[in-house]
């Protein structure tokens, strides 16, 4: 969503920290809205760098919708969401707060028998039930593992999801290079799934940074760049430990800004998220955007 700052301009003028000015080229007539953020809020190790010393973990969903406008829940993928959770946290924000809610392990990376998959997505369905109902589930993220691989099988899968969970949006992320190919784009289009663009470590295997829209609504999700710890790491944080730059960002503004153009909706969700690097990374990149705070 665009707030105060945010100008509906034929080109707009950038000057980096570094002095430096870049120009970035946007339509003039900006269509979409950028909602900022990253995944999660609730860390403790944020205290001191982005929430205040003296706030409770009570108080750290109302200080951080001050600050952006979505979050990204990653807890419902390592447990089914319980409807009481999802309606307190929808009770929280206010009507224009965006949700988007990771899938289920069940659903991308542990997948059951037919049977067994239809009880586990009806459980998802249920927990997020009540932020649809509020209206602020923007969407249900499907980031699927690195061997999880391009197959005619799995790409017919992919293109159930918005058909199996329909009261929000799929999109759908990859980690494996294999679905880089025009033909997912093009059928990702045609059954209206979204696609999530990754920024990640440039290593073999893994999905490359491309600004692609499928659907109504777009996706980016920054990862960092630690090449060196992504697949050699003991504690799963180290993999994204990374804090990025102005200039390692700046390419992607005019990125989203071209998402813009062509989405109703473009979430932009930093997981870079030990010792609150994802919350000052997003901070930023709302600047650069000429994006305000939601309040």
């Amino acid at each position: 969503m665009r707030f105060d700052g945010a100008k509906d301009v034929k080109r707009e003028t950038i000057f980096l920290s570094w002095g430096r000015r870049a120009f970035v080229e946007a339509e003039a007539a900006n269509k979409g809205r950028i909602y900022v953020g990253t995944a999660g809020f609730s860390y403790s190790d944020w205290k001191g760098v982005f929430y205040p010393e003296d706030i409770g973990p009570r108080q750290f969903l109302e200080y951080y919708a001050a600050r952006f406008p979505c979050v990204e829940i990653d807890f419902t993928y390592y447990r089914q969401p319980s409807p009481k959770t999802m309606r307190n946290l929808a009770s929280r924000v206010g009507p224009d707060f965006r949700f988007t809610v990771k899938a289920h392990r069940t659903i991308t990376h542990e997948i059951p028998e037919r049977s067994e998959l239809e009880k586990e997505i009806a459980t998802f369905a249920e927990g997020v039930a009540p932020m649809a109902e509020a209206g602020v589930l923007g969407c249900v993220l499907y980031q699927f593992p690195w061997s999880f691989k391009y197959s005619k099988e799995n790409l017919t899968y992919i293109n159930s999801l918005g058909t199996l969970l329909p009261m929000a949006p799929a999109v759908v992320e990859f980690r494996n290079r294999s679905w880089a190919r025009e033909d997912v784009y093009r059928s990702l289009r045609d059954s209206g799934t979204g696609f999530c663009c990754v920024d990640e470590p440039s290593l073999p295997g893994l999905f490359p940074r491309v600004s692609l829209v499928t659907s109504r609504l777009a996706y980016v999700r920054f990862h960092g760049r630690n090449a060196a710890k992504w697949f050699n790491h003991k504690e799963a944080w180290e993999r994204y430990d990374y804090l990025y730059t102005d200039e390692e960002m700046m390419p992607w503004v005019s990125r989203i800004l071209g998402m813009e153009t062509k989405a109703d909706e473009v979430y932009v969700l930093y997981n870079n998220c030990h010792r609150g690097q994802a919350a000052l990374n997003a901070l930023r990149m709302q600047e650069l955007l000429g994006l305000g705070h939601p309040q």
